[in-house]
């Protein structure tokens, strides 16, 4: 069973160093970054050992059919998963949904404040992990698929055309502008991190986003970015990028390249 190598020391926060040492599997569509990229990210930044179940091991698809299927109704802990990515720790524990893994892996891996010293750090990160889902995650994936997800691009693509424009003029500068909000404000503890002035979980969906942003809208972030707005997102984005797990991550087979998942290039949506 193949998995992340990476050994560089990690924080633990959790009082039960046991839950620690049993294996995690990421469960996610084969081939695409997609949603479940920010927990692979969680796990490259900390040097956790990891497995991702479909690109990694013989299940493959077959590992998100399984536990999506109509057949499967969970167990007495733990609900049926609606859809990927899905985390298993262990033999006790499934869950899913990316913000509710980031919350669950937080504080295990060294990615949100000591609750001792800030008790309500950990719902600020999140706060600011789902707010960069929101607008550009969430958002960017509906440009393309504005009318339904089962439907092709082609089929919708007038209507994709209004939703780009607004996206390009509107919605991605106030997220742009929010965050930078973020880093000038003192919560951020010096502007070099969203919160309290260390690497947070935050601080990686961003990072995630403002790249898969920035495939889907090379023409669009690339005059934002020659304009020098929003330097200390950027800057930030930078910072994560250079990290030396994320940088050896990066280089490695291991990050997927984007496809038809939720960042999609089509030149006529970024005005080109």
């Amino acid at each position: 069973m193949a998995t992340s190598t990476r050994s560089s020391k990690r924080q633990k926060t959790d009082t039960n160093a046991d839950a620690d040492d049993k294996p995690f599997r990421l469960i996610y569509w084969l081939g695409i970054p997609g949603r479940g990229e920010h927990v692979r990210l969680a796990f490259e930044a900390t040097g956790t050992r990891y497995t991702d179940v479909s690109n990694q091991t013989d299940e493959g698809v077959g590992a998100v059919l399984k536990q999506t299927g109509d057949d499967n109704n969970g167990d007495e802990h733990n609900p049926p998963a609606f859809a990927p990515p899905i985390l298993q720790h262990g033999d006790d524990v499934t869950i899913w949904q990316t913000p509710n893994i980031l919350l669950y892996l937080g504080p295990k891996l060294g990615l949100v404040p000591d609750a001792q010293d800030d008790p309500v750090g950990l719902y600020h990160v999140n706060a600011l992990a789902l707010t960069a889902l929101d607008g550009l995650s969430n958002e960017p994936h509906d440009v393309h698929h504005p009318i339904a997800v089962i439907l092709y691009y082609e089929d919708q693509k007038t209507e994709a055309l209004r939703k780009a424009k607004d996206y390009r003029e509107n919605r991605l500068p106030k997220f742009l502008a929010y965050f930078e909000r973020v880093l000038d404000g003192p919560a951020s503890a010096g502007g070099e991190y969203l919160y309290g002035g260390k690497l947070s979980y935050a601080d990686l969906v961003l990072f995630q986003t403002l790249d898969g942003v920035s495939f889907a809208f090379p023409k669009c972030v690339g005059k934002i970015r020659d304009g020098a707005k929003y330097p200390k997102v950027w800057a930030l984005y930078e910072r994560v990028k250079a990290l030396e797990p994320i940088k050896n991550y990066l280089a490695s087979d291991r990050r997927l390249k984007y496809t038809l998942g939720i960042y999609r290039h089509y030149p006529e949506l970024d005005d080109e």
